[in-house]
């Protein structure tokens, strides 16, 4: 999977038409909102509030058939059939409602628009927090011209309903709800021509199977709420963070300029290490009994070391899927501690990783609703990894998986690191400053370096080989 932006996300030209599905009566009130969905929606109605992902279909197929696998999608999963809204009084509600099916609208196309444009007006426009729904199914039939002829589907919600783990979830129930569609379209085209049908699972009243539902986000959220207060040790620990940042989360020491306002974005996507490189960074992670986030938070904390002076301290978000009966459930699973790497030693960030995974374990709601919300100030610098290795669900390479962002103004510095088996590669994103650009430039490229460098006497002695 690679990370990108809707600003550079690679689209094919062709016809672009969204889907959502109608929301229907409330069936449910009073749905527990997380500490983040709260966060997040008390933000307001914004355009980039959503996360998406676009893929290849591996077949193609209708516009029909592709809705009703999207409804089986969203009616597998708690969290797409709730809405956002605020009560009378300004109190922030969620609801649960009833879905059916919906329509498909064809986005009006200016002369000259790019796909990535249209796919973005259409996301802005219809994934916000508040929107009924607030997700959209888009998709792309290539022009006959176009150099890629397979129709290409994004995905994208508004962001409290989803985290990047989710949005692959909700690829591959697609495609295996297109999967089901298609075993019973040729159990009936079989049986018309008297050729022997496939096998098709039915339910209990005969009719065909469909998704089963997935495990609720809202109860997630419930069991995080009835968890223990955070212990005196943890809230002492909290303290200390916040006394280090003058009351803040942590900031990355670079000059950003001046930022008394979010400003518009910069993002950088660059490539680390391919295949065989990431396999010899793996080698030396094994032989010092640390994993390859720990080599990598080695090498940023040299860097900021070398460059500023002053150790690694970022924000570190942290899944909370921790029982494996939320592995296959769409929300946002997403919870944040604080990462402090004060050495270029890969054990010594391993340790401090295990300190970060304590931290994370208490939930937040605990710690920053009584100060009022998470304490973000200008620069604040956010550290966030994956490895797609690792996830329990796979999307196939030809599919071309990207996982795009929205386009923001920002404030601060988020640094994403992408493992896949082609490869490493980050994504980054800071503010568009003459002073971010120049220093934020500087720091990443000595980050890749020193990533690269690691590797490098081990790939000459392989070639020579």
């Amino acid at each position: 999977m690679r990370l990108t932006n809707i600003t550079r996300v690679t689209l094919p030209a062709g016809r672009v038409r969204h889907y959502a599905v109608t929301m229907g009566a409330v069936v449910r009130e009073h749905v527990p909102i997380s500490f983040d969905q709260r966060r997040h929606v008390s933000e307001g109605e914004r355009p980039g509030s959503w996360m998406a992902l676009a893929f290849r279909l591996p077949h193609p197929v209708t516009a029909e058939r592709l809705g009703d696998a999207w409804l089986d999608v969203v009616r597998r999963h708690g969290t797409m059939r709730t809405v956002f809204s605020r009560a009378d009084d300004g109190t922030l509600q969620l609801t649960e409602h009833a879905v059916g099916a919906g329509s498909w609208h064809e986005h009006p196309r200016s002369g000259g628009q790019l796909t990535r444009d249209a796919v973005h007006a259409i996301l802005d426009a219809h994934c916000r927090p508040c929107s009924r729904p607030s997700h959209r199914l888009v998709l792309i039939d290539p022009s006959s011209d176009a150099a890629d002829s397979a129709q290409t589907v994004v995905i994208g919600s508004d962001h409290s309903h989803v985290d990047m783990w989710s949005v692959l979830l909700l690829a591959r129930d697609l495609l295996a709800a297109l999967d089901s569609s298609a075993v019973e379209h040729d159990v009936l085209m079989r049986l018309e021509t008297g050729r022997p049908a496939a096998t098709l699972t039915t339910d209990a009243a005969g009719a065909s199977a469909s998704l089963d539902e997935a495990p609720d986000f809202a109860d997630h959220t419930a069991a995080l709420a009835a968890r223990p207060a955070a212990t005196p040790e943890v809230l002492e620990r909290w303290a200390e963070i916040l006394a280090a940042g003058d009351g803040l989360l942590p900031t990355l020491p670079l000059d950003l300029g001046v930022l008394r306002h979010a400003v518009p974005e910069v993002v950088e996507v660059r490539d680390i290490l391919d295949a065989d490189r990431l396999e010899m960074l793996s080698t030396q992670a094994a032989a010092l009994g640390v994993r390859l986030l720990h080599m990598v938070l080695a090498d940023l904390a040299g860097v900021t070391l070398a460059m500023t002076g002053r150790p690694l301290r970022a924000v570190f978000p942290v899944h909370s899927r921790y029982e494996p009966r939320w592995h296959d459930s769409v929300g946002w699973f997403v919870t944040n501690s604080v990462i402090e790497c004060a050495s270029d030693d890969p054990r010594a960030c391993a340790r401090d990783v295990k300190d970060a995974l304590r931290l994370a374990a208490t939930p937040l709601a605990g710690i920053f609703e009584p100060r009022g919300g998470m304490p973000a100030g200008p620069g604040m610098f956010a550290v966030s990894w994956l490895d797609t290795r690792r996830l329990p669900v796979q999307l196939p390479a030809d599919l071309a998986t990207q996982y795009v962002s929205a386009s923001l103004r920002v404030d601060g510095v988020m640094i994403w690191f992408v493992v896949s088996p082609t490869g490493m590669h980050l994504r980054c994103r800071y503010p568009d400053t003459p002073q971010a650009r120049e220093s934020v430039r500087a720091w990443l490229e000595a980050v890749v370096h020193r990533l690269q460098d690691r590797t490098m006497h081990d790939a000459v002695e392989h070639r020579a080989s």
